[in-house]
Formats: structure tokens, sequence, C-alpha cells
């Protein structure tokens, strides 16, 4: 079966750090791009930060720029999402995926439905 696996989330208080790993299975990050998604209860699922295949193109919505550092490690086959500065808006499930029509990042990339892959997600809670 073809999927990513997510890891990492977790409770943590306002103005911690989690870091989040998304591991490809069945299938390489070599030639798609990853998105990081997430649903907090009673909303629809978002995206917030994507990475190109090579790793060089990133993007990030302006509710997590400055504060989320996204990357890949093509070798391990993992993409990965650094949240410093957590705040209590940022509790949801994080989700990731890949973008089955797209090698590079940009706005346009977050589109849900241009995903695939997708894992169970992982929890985060943020308390204030």
């Amino acid at each position: 079966e073809v999927h990513v696996v997510e890891s990492g989330g977790g409770l943590v208080q306002a103005g911690g750090s989690l870091r989040l790993s998304c591991a490809a299975s069945g299938f390489t990050f070599e030639y798609y791009a990853a998105g990081w998604f997430r649903q907090a209860p009673g909303k629809e699922r978002e995206g917030i930060s994507c990475i190109g295949s090579s790793g060089r193109d990133t993007y990030y919505t302006d509710s997590v720029r400055g504060r989320f550092t996204i990357s890949i490690d093509n070798a391990k086959s993992t993409v990965y999402l650094q949240m410093n500065n957590l705040k209590p808006e940022d509790t949801a499930v994080y989700y990731c995926a890949a973008n089955l029509l797209r090698a590079h990042c940009s706005g346009q990339s977050l589109r849900a439905y241009e995903h695939d892959y997708w894992g169970q997600g992982t929890q985060v809670n943020v308390s204030s």
C-alpha cells in the first residue's frame, strides 16, 4: 500500500516546539512536491506548507510563516516540519501528502485535491 506515515505530534505549551516527520511508504518523494496540511475540529483541512522534490523551493501560509520550517531528506524519503513558537490556534491534526501533479512548490501547490498517499495524521495540541 502506498501512503505516508506522520509522527512527532504531542502536547506542548504555547511557545514550545515540535518536529513532525512524514515518511513515505511504497514510493519516494524524489519526483513529487510534498505538502503539510492541518485540520482543526470543526474546520476544513488547510494547506500550510509545501516543499519541492529538490528541497530548493518552499512555501508557507501567513499563519505559519516565520515559525515553521519544512525540509526534506530524500535519502530517507522523509519530509519534516519544524514548528517553533507554537500557539493554541495551531492545535489540529497534521497531515502530510505527496502532490502527484507537481515536483515544484508554490502557493498554488497547496490544493488538497492534487495530493495523494495521505497518512492517518498526527495530533498536535498546544495549551495556553
